[in-house]
């Protein structure tokens, strides 16, 4: 059996998604989850992560002033086109 590196800080963050949706090959399953196993940071990132989900799945459009719901319409478009996005809370 090979022993395969953990996957860095940036591998996770950018693999988290693919992680939670059972996505990833047991292999980098298994990478993904040696690397949680020694990281306090990622670990705390994946429970935010896995929160955030649970927080927007209860959201409603009504719980979104419109304001809100623009700004977060742009940085999901400029995500989408490559570009850079931020969100400016408006009330």
């Amino acid at each position: 059996m090979i022993d395969v590196e953990a996957f860095s800080c940036q591998e996770l963050v950018e693999l988290v998604t693919d992680y939670l949706e059972a996505a990833l090959s047991p292999a980098d399953v298994r990478r993904f989850e040696d690397h949680l196993a020694g990281c306090d940071g990622c670990t705390e990132y994946l429970a935010q992560f896995r929160r955030t989900i649970q927080l927007m799945g209860t959201l409603t459009p009504a719980d979104l002033t419109p304001a809100a719901e623009s700004a977060l319409l742009g940085v999901f478009r400029s995500w989408s086109s490559g570009q850079s996005g931020t969100v400016e809370p408006d009330g």
